[in-house]
């Protein structure tokens, strides 16, 4: 007779959930950081307020940012004057751009993701979709089901205004349904775009101009399953574990609120000092088990969330300093994505692994960590098994 424990086990994958495929994809228009400041005050009509266009020079030039994705473009900015406000009613002109835009640079990444993963994408079950840009329904999930001609039945889960940690949790997730789900193929779309934060600056509100200094657009888009058919399948990751935690004494560090002028951010303590104080506890956690504790004999994907923040982490952590080298490539060359950040940062890891020879896609190292931070202050800790570059 059938049990219920019989059917447990048959529901359940064998092995680990395992990131199969990586897309990510940008809007075509770029900024570039070293002119930024010139094109902000001026279309934002603030070239009179010179001396918080020199405070905003010298964020733009410790950024480490070269250059940064964004779909708006000056003259959407001129149709749409409100924008360039810093407080004026512009939910509306926001929203029209993102529940659109969103799910269509979701589908480019995935689109790469998909052709990297060589199955029929008949064959992807579940979809998490993960964005900080937009509020709709039916949600961006709904939207690039429909785009990518996914079938109607696919599992879809859609996260709405997570912030910079949600590209953790979306591995978290994706992990959970892949081990729990024999034979499933989960498609994971992180899409930001910063048509929601972009605003005037405020000689009140310094804060608010670091985000404009920082955020750029951009979409990444992985396959997690188990048990990898190894003849079509291409294992690039495990996900070994994962965990979440909020910070102590972290409450109101970073504050994002959706109004009437869109979504506001506001950074109310030190952020960088908060997450190097309390990221060794998480590492410990983390990697315990596997008898580690050496942080230079690990990979590091740690998400961008300023230059500050990654000095301190390596200072507090004594780093290497080539173990945030991709990291600090992804925030140079598109500025900081949000969620789907992370998962750059794992595509620029295995791609230079692989072209610089090294046996796996941990820069020839076996055991890693993907970090995501965000407002909480939350952290978000995975553990990743790398793989045979080859």
């Amino acid at each position: 007779m059938t049990t219920v424990e019989a059917i447990r086990r048959a529901q359940r994958a064998e092995g680990p959930a395992t990131i199969l495929a990586i897309g990510t994809a940008t809007p075509a228009n770029f900024v570039d950081q070293s002119t930024y400041p010139d094109y902000y005050f001026r279309i934002t009509d603030s070239e009179h307020k010179t001396e918080l266009k020199e405070k905003f020079k010298r964020m733009c030039e410790k950024s480490m940012i070269k250059k940064r994705y964004m779909h708006v473009t000056e003259e959407y900015l001129k149709e749409n004057p409100n924008l360039c406000a810093y407080m004026a009613t512009s939910l509306d002109a926001r929203q029209d751009v993102a529940v659109t835009e969103v799910p269509k640079l979701g589908k480019e990444a995935a689109q790469k993701a998909i052709k990297e993963w060589g199955q029929p994408k008949s064959k992807i079950t579940h979809l998490i979709f993960c964005t900080t840009s937009g509020v709709d329904m039916p949600g961006a999930d709904y939207q690039v089901t429909k785009l990518l001609g996914l079938r109607p039945s696919v599992k879809r889960f859609m996260m709405y205004q997570q912030g910079c940690f949600a590209g953790g949790t979306v591995i978290r997730m994706a992990k959970d349904l892949a081990e729990n789900n024999a034979g499933a193929r989960v498609l994971v779309i992180c899409s930001e775009i910063t048509v929601v934060t972009f605003r005037g600056p405020s000689e009140t509100h310094l804060d608010s101009l670091v985000g404009q200094a920082l955020f750029g657009d951009g979409a990444s888009a992985m396959i997690v399953g188990s048990d990898p058919v190894l003849a079509v399948e291409r294992p690039l990751y495990q996900i070994i574990s994962a965990a979440q935690t909020i910070l102590p004494d972290s409450e109101g560090a970073i504050d994002g609120h959706l109004r009437e002028v869109g979504l506001t951010f506001h950074l109310l303590k030190d952020v960088p000092g908060l997450i190097s104080k309390n990221i060794e506890k998480s590492l410990r956690e983390a990697f315990d088990p596997l008898s580690i504790n050496d942080w230079n004999s690990i990979f590091w994907i740690a998400h961008p969330g300023g230059p500050a923040i990654l000095d301190q982490v390596e200072e507090r952590l004594g780093l290497d300093p080539q173990k945030l080298r991709a990291t600090r490539h992804v925030l140079s060359e598109y500025g900081n994505m949000s969620s789907a950040c992370v998962v750059f940062i794992l595509d620029e890891m295995r791609k230079a692994s692989a072209k610089e020879g090294l046996i796996t896609t941990g820069e020839g190292l076996e055991w890693g960590v993907l970090f995501g931070f965000g407002p909480g202050l939350t952290v978000e800790t995975v553990v990743l098994h790398s793989m045979a570059t080859n």
